[in-house]
């Protein structure tokens, strides 16, 4: 996964806070250009990172996915890391347990519920 810097961040970050979006938009919300945010879009959605989503196939309009909120949590390993991949998609692609790892896993629908299933479940 190669992500262009500052770019695909901005990208991210204005989906994160502005929700689903278009092009045009996510131009004047990162500062970029739209021909650029139409070149890494798309890019984006073959990392899993944003979705395109309706109503119409050709809308352009993309959402945020799970996995692209982790690699907004791990932003500033980016450069840090051998496989940036690898951290944001799995627990035990990290070595560390900080905070930021617990964060991310509960981004991405992660974590031990056992606590919460093990109640509403029956063995009838």
């Amino acid at each position: 996964m190669k992500l262009r810097q500052p770019t695909d961040f901005l990208i991210l970050e204005a989906l994160e806070d502005k929700g689903r979006n278009v092009a045009t938009n996510l131009a004047a919300h990162t500062g970029k250009s739209r021909k650029n945010i139409n070149t890494r879009l798309p890019v984006l959605e073959d990392y899993g990172l944003v979705a395109k989503i309706g109503p119409a196939e050709r809308s352009g309009l993309y959402e945020l996915t799970s996995l692209g909120k982790a690699a907004l949590v791990y932003q500033d390993q980016y450069d840090e890391v051998d496989d940036f991949e690898a951290l944001i998609e799995g627990p035990n692609a990290g070595v560390s347990s900080q905070p930021a790892e617990a964060q991310a896993s509960f981004v991405r629908g992660e974590g031990d519920h056992s606590e919460d299933t093990d109640a509403d479940e029956t063995d009838d």
